[in-house]
């Protein structure tokens, strides 16, 4: 078992997932993650995909503000910074991002229970991880923690990744016609814009570099957890979108990379 912070249980739980991660890095280039256009009925019973994303999303805020809460340094002012982060961006991936998907009418298949239950263990871990860290056992969130070079870097980049999720989610959400929606016509097009220029999957590749940043902030092993598990899971899949896209769309632009502008 990884010795990290000297606390069996929270060591325990981030060697688990820790060895997770590494897991999924393996599985997933065999297995592309079956939501979404890669769906199947082999991985449980299919729900509306706003509900599964919601299911899936809301423990990591739960687990998070429940340890959060329970910790000494629960009110200083860096813990409280983190927190904020946490509740803005969890408040769009898990709230916000679910009740604006354009889903047609009667939709049920882009979420099994199988990928909602693993998607459940990996928020409550990285939740708790997190928040037990930083409102209790990190040894370095004082004051002066918001000049360090690590904060201040890992912020910058946080924030920039965040608008450039939103602009990419924006032009996502806007490619299905209300009427499309109402039809129950699944139709899929070319997205167009912002970061699509470069890359077929620009937000997989701004929430690495998010959590890259948050990992930097915080700068502890629970955001090296989150930032590995999210490429475990992500990388593969923008190679399998980015092949689906050059398999459906004879005119898909040639200069797009699958994840990093003019590189992969």
């Amino acid at each position: 078992m990884l010795t990290y912070t000297g606390d069996a249980t929270y060591d325990l739980v981030l060697s688990i997932a820790l060895g997770f991660a590494l897991f999924v890095a393996v599985a997933a280039w065999f297995v592309p993650s079956p939501y979404g256009r890669f769906a199947s009925p082999r991985f449980g019973v299919a729900l509306d995909p706003r509900l599964g994303w919601f299911l899936m999303e809301l423990p990591a805020t739960l687990s998070f503000l429940y340890f959060y809460i329970r910790g000494p340094h629960r009110g200083e002012l860096v813990p409280l910074v983190f927190l904020g982060m946490w509740l803005l961006h969890y408040g769009n991936r898990g709230f916000y991002f679910p009740l604006s998907m354009r889903v047609p009418k009667g939709q049920r298949s882009s979420f099994g229970l199988l990928v909602v239950g693993t998607g459940v263990l990996v928020t409550t871990m990285h939740g708790y991880l997190h928040a037990d860290f930083i409102s209790r056992l990190g040894p370095q969130y004082g004051p002066e923690w918001l000049t360090d070079p690590r904060f201040l870097v890992g912020f910058v980049v946080y924030y920039i990744s965040f608008g450039l999720t939103l602009h990419s989610d924006s032009i996502l959400r806007n490619l299905r016609t209300r009427a499309e929606i109402d039809s129950g016509e699944r139709i899929y097009r070319i997205p167009r814009g912002g970061l699509f220029q470069w890359v077929t999957n620009p937000s997989y590749l701004t929430e690495l570099t998010g959590w890259a940043g948050f990992a930097l902030c915080t700068w502890s092993l629970a955001g090296v957890f989150i930032f590995a598990i999210s490429a475990a899971n992500l990388v593969p899949r923008a190679f399998a979108t980015h092949a689906w896209y050059r398999e459906k769309f004879p005119d898909y632009p040639v200069e797009r990379r699958a994840l990093i502008p003019f590189i992969l």
